[in-house]
């Protein structure tokens, strides 16, 4: 049996650590076997800008690069950049938005407002959506960057790969020091999503 590619969009904003959480779960997919491709933007990262990343593992996967109404899932660390990104997402696909804010500089010049019917909207175009409160929780934990890998521990509760391929790649990917809070936050995650 073909095994179906899966087709993950991961965005938010500089310094949430999309690209880490992106890492980790392609070596997630290489671990347990899988063909993996990736592609990130950056922009203006450093700056708060966009960064979004397209993930794509199978059996065999040709490009890393995701059509539009084709992503199995949408990660979204800050709710205006899952908007921003919610037209890749297919119509049987999945929402996971952290509810956090963050206004960006045309917002914060006072130039425009930030909109205040993101959620809405996003469920208007999206039928499976789970709100996590990622940062929240990394906030509780101490740490708020970790919330890239409590949504990484929320994402987890969809995909089957085994519990400790993850931890296997969390040691790689994080350094030494973080690893135990990075291990708690994902199991955090984990718990934030009832399917």
């Amino acid at each position: 049996m073909k095994l179906k590619t899966i087709n993950i969009v991961t965005c938010g904003v500089g310094g949430q650590g999309v690209l880490l959480f992106t890492d980790i779960l392609a070596d997630v997919a290489l671990r347990a076997g899988l063909d993996v491709k990736k592609s990130e933007v950056h922009g203006m990262a450093q700056r708060g800008g966009s960064v979004v990343s397209q993930l794509r593992f199978g059996e065999h996967v040709f490009s890393p690069l995701i059509e539009e109404t084709t992503a199995d899932f949408i990660i979204g660390f800050e709710k205006l950049e899952t908007l921003r990104y919610i037209h890749f997402l297919s119509e049987k696909g999945k929402a996971l938005v952290d509810s956090l804010e963050i206004s960006p500089m045309s917002v914060l010049t006072g130039a425009v407002e930030y909109p205040k019917d993101i959620m809405e909207r996003i469920k208007a175009r999206a039928k499976n959506v789970y709100e996590i409160n990622a940062f929240n929780k990394a906030k509780e934990l101490g740490e708020t960057r970790t919330q890239n890998v409590i949504m990484l521990g929320a994402t987890s509760r969809f995909l089957k790969f085994p519990l400790d391929l993850y931890k296997a790649s969390i040691e790689k990917n994080v350094k030494p020091k973080f690893v135990e809070l990075n291990l708690k936050a994902f199991n955090q995650g984990r718990k934030l999503v009832k399917k």
